[in-house]
């Protein structure tokens, strides 16, 4: 008569499988939470960085954090930089 003798996994088995289901179901989750997020995501809701300088005076100016004589000299500051940097024009 055949006696079991084991033959089955051993605890690091048990302990691979445990490891590669946790992380199947947790990379699952996350391709499903990433898909749903990307495709209800609008795009006025992601920050913007930079951007045009006047807007950024105007919004500074609302927000009080410059006054108006403060907004006056940065605005005619940047005209002259917009104008600097088009480059001299050739007369005709």
């Amino acid at each position: 008569m055949m006696w079991y003798w084991g033959g089955g996994v051993h605890w690091w088995g048990w302990l691979l499988g445990t490891l590669a289901m946790v992380a199947f179901w947790g990379v699952a989750i996350w391709a499903v939470w990433y898909f749903v997020t990307a495709v209800t995501h609008r795009p006025e809701d992601r920050p913007t960085h930079g951007g045009d300088p006047n807007r950024i005076l105007d919004e500074r100016l609302a927000r009080g954090e410059i006054d108006a004589e403060e907004y006056r000299r940065l605005r005619d500051l940047l005209g002259e930089r917009e104008s600097t940097r088009a480059g001299p024009r050739s007369p005709r």
